[in-house]
């Protein structure tokens, strides 16, 4: 007991000593970073120029193999498609087995198998491992391309780009890239309808076979597997891959403006802007600049601690997240992106601040205290990371793909404590060019354009140009057309009634009872919705196999949400709101002080009138097909989560009798961050329905 006591005395006498000793006027240095040690795979090459890479763990009983083809990039041209198509093709079996054995023995083995035009990835418990990977070198070097494969697989993309044509983030990300890289650029350039219609099996067929060479090849194997026996393996299934002469393609690529423009996309279903400040950058991992940048880009807008996201988000809150982004390619340019997504209201206000924290960026130094945090985040990073076994093999794949110091990664924390405020004002003036940035805006021009064609920053205009959907010039849209002489809310309303039926029809109607389907992430859903005069309504949805998920209901005077079994009362909001209804047919108590017919625009490619309307629960935008006098849109403003305000738009369709009056047969609105099209399988007009139906 003495020896213990003496030996914590000491201790706190030698600690009053060191106390002594520290000037806590003056800040600590920095101690030197720490010295991490990375383990090195195993690595061998093939006589045909495959490179693999073995790293042992046998912590778990499983096994990964990664096999990637490091090759030029490349031009796809008239022909945009072919990538795609070889992608989905491939693990279709192969010449020895087919598609549905090949399919079904992966399955019964519970292993994962994937494929894309110059890769493809394995996974399985170990002792399945050597007939996994067999089948991933079979459908790899023998794929079974058939026609009917092929045009299963072509059909699913022009699907997809028909859905893409109304999509505003896909048509955003689109242009954003052709303007960025130029449209036959291998990152420039998109898929059509045309081209994806002029790939035929044989240009399948020859991609694979000019592309999909081990010259440039690397194969990671992970796991609990015997080096030697994985290297046995490797060589019998690779051995006789043959070698091939791959030329690179050329191509162009885009400059950035000689000063500041917007570039401007109009999306008039757009119910927020798509905004992307961005420059082309020249950046290799190798360069001295490539940890000053990343540094200055993780201040800038790496997250949600990060200045765009603490000026857009916590401070304006125009938006749900800005982001920032800088790529580094050595194979050629990449990009620097300021993003984010604002409601169209405050399009130019949140393109001004987004300039204003490039231009500090690139014009003040940093803090101390921003450069500790990142650093620190790099670090945090970096020493979690080289914990996992993939890590191992991925540094060394790096070190030879990208021309890399052997020891830059034994030297990473080194690299990242090394990085001065200094360094990162020069880098953030280097890469973000604050006076030749292109602003890329997708949004509804209606209501934008205006506002951007009189931003100023710092006291100039910035000039606006005009763009498609595909990235082409073209004029300045009309965005608005002259109200013909006559035409008032009331009318609009006036024709819409009587287009859908008549008042005398409408005003008889005395109950609706409606019957949905529609899928969700794979789900099918069907959605009862029962109303009855004046504000009685229930809505119940259920999922196929699941019974009801949601259920809304309110009988005239109290109401209620039950959720998965979950019941609460209807907030006094939505209570107040479900009040105030008058009927089954908005439109049939339209008061007129309360609408406002404020223009005409387009809606999917065809005219509407824009009627506003005012209620105690706030502003709703309805749109009124100018030739048919139909409803085919409507627009509200809810706040989301984090306060900011919520554009929610619901499309109207395929319009069908019922009973003398028309009711639109398809609706598209917004659910869990996406849009569901409800189609119309049952309506019931005048169905019996008593307040026991609304309990």
């Amino acid at each position: 007991m003495k020896t213990r006591i003496f030996s914590l005395l000491v201790l706190f006498l030698a600690s009053l000593t060191i106390q002594a000793q520290i000037d806590r006027s003056v800040q600590p240095k920095p101690g030197p970073a720490p010295k991490v040690n990375i383990g090195k795979p195993t690595t061998f090459t093939l006589k045909n120029g495959l490179t693999v890479m073995i790293v042992e763990n046998h912590k778990l009983p499983r096994v990964s193999a990664t096999l990637t083809i490091d090759n030029p990039l490349i031009v796809e041209g008239k022909k945009a498609g072919v990538t795609s198509l070889v992608s989905a093709l491939l693990g279709s079996g192969s010449t020895s087995i087919s598609k549905d054995d090949f399919n079904e023995e992966v399955d019964y083995l519970g292993a994962s198998l994937n494929f894309g035009s110059q890769s493809a990835f394995a996974n399985s418990l170990s002792k399945y491992f050597p007939r996994i990977m067999e089948l991933m070198a079979d459908g790899a070097l023998n794929p079974n391309f058939t026609k009917e494969d092929l045009e299963a697989e072509r059909t699913k993309i022009l699907e997809n780009l028909k859905s893409e044509k109304k999509n505003v983030k896909a048509v955003a990300g689109r242009v954003q890239s052709v303007l960025a890289y130029g449209a036959n650029h291998p990152y420039g350039e998109f898929i059509t309808e045309e081209s994806v219609n002029n790939v035929s099996l044989e240009d399948v067929k020859a991609f694979h076979n000019k592309y999909f060479k081990p010259n440039n090849a690397y194969l990671i194997i992970i796991g609990d597997v015997k080096t030697r026996d994985a290297k046995k393996l490797v060589k019998k299934l690779f051995k006789n891959w043959e070698k091939g002469t791959i030329v690179a393609d050329t191509y162009d690529t885009a400059t950035n403006p000689t000063t500041t423009e917007i570039n401007f996309i109009n999306m008039e279903n757009a119910v927020q802007s798509e905004i992307s400040v961005q420059n082309t950058v020249t950046l290799a991992m190798k360069d001295e600049d490539y940890f000053p940048v990343l540094i200055a880009n993780n201040i800038l807008g790496g997250g949600g601690e990060a200045r765009l996201f603490n000026n857009l988000r916590e401070d304006k809150k125009f938006t749900y997240g800005s982001y920032s982004s800088i790529g580094n390619n050595r194979k050629t340019i990449s990009t620097f992106r300021a993003t984010a997504s604002v409601r169209n209201a405050v399009t130019d206000s949140a393109v001004v601040e987004i300039l204003k924290e490039i231009k500090k960026m690139s014009t003040e130094l940093v803090s101390d205290e921003e450069l500790k945090n990142v650093k620190a985040k790099y670090i945090g990073r970096f020493v979690t990371g080289v914990e996992r076994p993939s890590t191992i093999a991925n540094y060394a794949l790096n070190i030879i793909t990208q021309d890399l110091p052997k020891d830059f990664y034994e030297t990473y924390l080194e690299r990242i404590e090394a990085v001065t405020k200094e360094d990162v004002l020069r880098a953030a003036k280097k890469y973000f060019l604050n006076d030749k940035l292109r602003i890329v805006v997708t949004g509804k021009g209606s209501e934008v354009v205006n506002a951007l064609e009189n931003m100023t920053f710092e006291g100039k205009k910035i000039p606006v140009k005009y763009f498609d959907q595909y990235g082409a010039p073209t004029k300045k849209p009309v965005f608005k057309k002259e109200i013909p002489a006559g035409v008032t809310a009331q009318t609009v309303i006036d024709n819409y009634i009587k287009a859908v039926g008549g008042k005398e029809k409408l005003m008889k109607v005395t109950s609706l009872v409606q019957e949905m389907e529609a899928s969700m992430q794979g789900m099918n859903m069907i959605t009862t919705l029962k109303q009855k005069s004046p504000n009685m309504m229930m809505t119940d949805v259920s999922v196929v196999g699941m019974g009801s998920v949601f259920k809304q209901s309110f009988d005239g005077e109290k109401g209620y949400m039950s959720q998965q079994g979950q019941k609460r009362d209807m907030p006094a909001d939505m209570l107040a709101e479900m009040k105030s209804r008058k009927g089954l047919f908005p439109e049939l108590n339209y008061d007129s002080s309360s609408i406002e017919l404020k223009s005409i625009e387009p809606v999917d490619g065809k005219d509407a009138y824009v009627i506003v309307v005012t209620s105690g629960a706030g502003k709703t935008t309805n749109y009124y097909d100018v030739a048919s006098g139909l409803k085919v849109k409507k627009s509200e403003t809810a706040k989301g989560p984090g306060g900011q305000e919520v554009t929610q738009e619901t499309t109207y369709g395929n319009y069908k009798e019922v009973d003398g009056i028309k009711f639109p047969y398809k609706m598209v609105a917004p659910a869990a961050g996406q849009k569901i099209e409800f189609t119309t399988i049952s309506m019931k007009v005048n169905a019996p329905l008593t307040k026991k139906d609304f309990e």
